[in-house]
């Protein structure tokens, strides 16, 4: 970022010099997108007029004040500038995640359609199950009194989901995640 100041009516010191550079700095922690900064001090009539310009990436910003001491006319063109700056940031942020939004939902809209082009598959049932807390061979007690082709517990020892499936009459699967 470049920083340039202008003087009228009176001698730049070191001092406010220094005072405006570091007052711009800040000014990057909010929008690192900044090429240059020109301020303008003016000293009429015993009041300190401070015209505060910022070029960033396609924007331009304005900010003045107006007040009987340098450094607080300076403070006041900041803080204007500030709140400029924040709302800039807003405003490409916010377009940024609306434009980034629209491309997704263009992908899931596409992604839809491609899939209702294919056979399309219909849910004929949903079962929400609880899973019980049961060690393995509670599970094939609590299953061989069922007439149900599997069932499903958590298990004790692993306090994982597990699934049994009956093979035959005297054999079970067990599945484990």
């Amino acid at each position: 970022m470049q920083i340039t100041i202008t003087a009228r009516h009176f001698e730049l010191t070191k001092a406010i010099r220094t005072y405006v550079e570091d007052a711009c700095e800040k000014l990057t922690r909010y929008f690192d997108q900044i090429i240059n900064v020109h301020m303008t001090l003016t000293l009429e009539n015993s009041r300190n007029i401070v015209d505060m310009s910022l070029h960033a990436a396609r924007f331009n910003l304005q900010s003045q004040a107006t007040q009987m001491d340098m450094y607080l006319a300076i403070d006041e063109a900041i803080e204007n500038m500030e709140a400029q700056v924040k709302k800039l940031k807003d405003k490409v942020t916010d377009h940024q995640k609306r434009s980034l939004k629209k491309d997704t939902d263009f992908a899931y809209a596409n992604l839809y359609e491609s899939n209702q082009d294919a056979k399309a598959k219909k849910v004929v049932r949903t079962k929400r199950i609880i899973a019980k807390i049961l060690s393995v061979n509670e599970a094939m007690d609590k299953f061989a009194e069922l007439d149900e082709e599997y069932f499903i517990f958590r298990n004790v020892e692993s306090d994982k989901i597990n699934v049994l499936v009956k093979k035959n009459n005297d054999h079970y699967n067990l599945i484990e995640p």
